[in-house]
């Protein structure tokens, strides 16, 4: 198979199909054999309606009872019926499908899948998926894939595109233990349990194992380099920090001296500030940049959005202006019109520029540095091995120090690693001045007073964020989507309030306009996917409301939380909790009596292993295709171990039996994408 093939040769994707592909980032036969189910859908035989079973996902046979009727609520199009159950009633609503009523028959008997509720004496379901009986017979017992969509693109279209484009898999390649074929197969149509298992783990072993060997071998090169710019610390700095309006924690002074200890060494820097959300981090890339700049040298400071760039560069000015250092610093993104990028790359290259601010842009061609000494990134786990390595190089001949940001709270064990090729520092102490946010995990039932206690804070002048975990309503997936969540939000509150919507199949230029227009709080109430867990600073968001938080992990959930918090006023965070099961409301307490990152992240690690496979993921967590580096950290030390072995025994990868390695590691580098194929 050559994974370079455009999927318009597969049959039934043409040119309007292919666009649909295209909004999920699938280009190419290998980008849709490695287009991983999100989720699982086990077609058990169907139960009846029980006490026990409320909270739970369940098949149930019904007989509509009268024909599904539509109503209009605001913008949204509801449909509800009445279904007979072998236990009782039950009632059911559809949003946002209204040819429901024309092709749904009352006397007509289907099997009806979704949450169970319960509303006073009646069964109720929200959006189930709804099969006829012959249909449900053929699926029954097996276990079928669910993929991430967008609008237009069916499930069932991409099962059959995959399906396809897997009977070109043809390599001698293995992963983890299995050949490429059968992984491959395994992870999208897997007979049983057993065999997903086997497979995904296969494939983990192997996405974990091409990751360490780079990270190791760019290590090497990295101690091979001596340092190229004695940069001492300022005694500047110094008069800085005892001139700041507040006192630097021991932790920031600790990562301070590393960082500088590092700069003035006989080796270029390689270093990870590691550091809960509002520890302090980008204050000592500041004072880092400061000793750099006061030494004659150049900065770089990548971020992974607009936005977050325009708020570094606000950020570095009025410090550089307060304490006067006279420095110029330069914002370059990718939005720029040409001219203004001209300017910037006049200033880069003659050095005029001592701090230049932004996005993949400054690693673009053009961008020519003059004295580059310093190279900080912001939230690493957005950029990949060899985006660093790409702006490391245009340092030219000369080695720049780099120094990598992270609020991922990620235990010491897995941080070494998974960030091999960098030493660490770890800012462990939160500033006292912060108030900490009050937390509650409630379940489904408490959305009203939820949505009334979102209005009293927005009518207290205060802003807020809602989180759901998908983009647009799903097959399969009993979630909550933005793009729904959206227009029930404006029925609930009302036209006097604001309510935005922001995902990350929006255009860049568009999502950030969106987040701009609520950081300026023209928006009050911004309903969001996880895009927002690396965002800006928006000291007037007051409340954060998460609905399934059970479907994601901890240590993300505390990434998201930490968006708020962030001003003066009392902040609160509202994790719904839709699955309402003892081991989801467990796991959710640790959230619920803890705003240390560090301490979740050990606690998510005790509580989760290799079997937690189907729905809990830490999507935002190195951006890995499968793994999970919580869930997976047994597969993850495994990869470890054997990644040593490997290097031990030939350091260059130049013996015959790791030829496959080195030309894997080549074509990963060659790409821009970490965890290309």
């Amino acid at each position: 198979m050559d994974i370079k093939t455009d999927i318009r040769n597969l049959k039934g994707i043409g040119e309007k199909t292919a666009g649909l592909y295209h909004r999920v980032g699938i280009y190419t036969y290998g980008d849709l054999v490695y287009y991983y189910p999100r989720d699982y859908m086990q077609y058990d035989e169907p139960v009846a309606p029980a006490e026990s079973l409320i909270g739970s996902f369940i098949f149930t046979r019904v007989r509509l009872n009268d024909r599904p009727l539509m109503r209009k609520a605001g913008r949204m199009a509801v449909v509800t019926s009445n279904a007979v159950t072998d236990t009782g009633i039950m009632r059911v609503v559809w949003f946002h499908m209204p040819y429901l009523t024309k092709s749904l028959s009352a006397g007509h008997e289907y099997v009806f899948a979704g949450t169970l509720k319960r509303q006073g004496n009646t069964w109720s379901m929200e959006q189930p998926l709804i099969f006829t009986p012959e249909e449900y017979k053929k699926l029954e017992n097996s276990l079928q894939p669910v993929y991430p969509l967008t609008k237009g693109l069916s499930n069932n279209a991409v099962k059959k595109a995959v399906k396809q484009a897997l009977s070109y898999v043809k390599t001698g390649k293995t992963a983890g233990g299995l050949s490429l074929e059968k992984a491959l197969a395994g992870i999208h149509f897997p007979k049983d349990t057993v065999e997903l298992r086997n497979a995904r783990e296969a494939l983990i072993y192997d996405e974990f194992l091409m990751f360490i060997l780079r990270i190791r071998l760019l290590r090497e090169e990295n101690n091979r380099s001596a340092n190229d710019y004695i940069i001492n610390a300022s005694s500047r700095v110094r008069e800085i920090i005892g001139s700041l309006p507040y006192r630097l924690t021991d932790a920031q002074l600790k990562a301070l001296s590393d960082v500088e200890t590092d700069m003035s060494g006989p080796h270029a820097m390689s270093r990870l500030i590691q550091g809960d959300v509002g520890c302090g981090k980008t204050i000592v890339a500041v004072l880092a940049c400061i000793d750099a700049v006061l030494g004659g040298y150049q900065c770089a400071v990548m971020v992974p959005t607009e936005i977050l760039a325009s708020q570094h560069y606000d950020s570095f000015s009025e410090i550089f202006t307060r304490f006067g250092i006279e420095s110029e610093i330069c914002l370059l993104t990718g939005s720029m019109s040409p001219a203004a990028k001209r300017k910037v790359y006049e200033k880069t290259e003659d050095g005029r520029a001592g701090v230049v601010i932004g996005t993949h842009a400054l690693f673009q061609e053009k961008a020519v540095y003059g004295k580059l000494a310093l190279v900080v990134t912001d939230e690493q786990h957005r950029f990949g091995v060899r985006q660093r390595g790409m702006m490391v190089e245009k340092g030219g001949d000369r080695i720049p120090h780099v120094l990598v940001m992270s609020a991922t709270p990620i235990p010491r064990t897995l941080a070494i690693m998974l960030y091999g090729d960098l030493d660490i520092s770890v800012i462990d102490e939160v500033p006292a001045r912060r108030l900490p946010v009050k937390n509650c995990v409630v379940g489904t039932d408490y959305r009203k007073r939820a949505y009334h206690f979102i209005e009293k804070e927005v009518k207290a002048g205060h802003q807020a964020y809602v989180i759901c975990p998908l983009v647009e309503s799903s097959e399969g997936l009993d979630c909550e989507d933005v793009t729904s969540y959206t227009d029930r939000l404006k029925n609930e509150l009302g036209p006097e309030i604001s309510v935005a919507c922001l995902h990350g199949q929006m255009k860049p230029a568009a999502k950030d306009r969106i987040m701009r227009e609520f950081l300026e709080g023209k928006t009050m109430v911004l309903v969001s996917t996880t895009v927002v867990e690396v965002g800006v600073n928006v000291p007037n968001a007051t409340v954060m409301m998460i609905e399934n938080s059970e479907r994601f992990g901890l240590a993300q959930l505390h990434q998201l939380r930490g968006r708020i918090g962030r001003g003066d006023a009392q902040s609160y965070c509202i994790f719904i909790d839709c699955k309402e099961s003892e081991k989801s409301r467990k796991r959710l307490d640790i959230l619920n009596h803890s705003n240390d990152g560090f301490k979740i992240a050990s606690e998510d690690l005790k509580l989760r292993g290799p079997g937690d496979m189907f729905g809990i993921r830490q999507s935002g967590e190195m951006q890995f295709r499968l793994g999970d580096i919580f869930s997976d950290a047994t597969v993850l030390e495994r990869a470890a171990k054997d990644a040593s072995l490997i290097l031990d025994q030939d350091p260059g990868l130049e013996k015959e039996e790791n030829a496959y390695l080195k030309n894997r590691i080549e074509e990963l580098n060659a790409s821009s994408d970490i965890h290309a194929l």
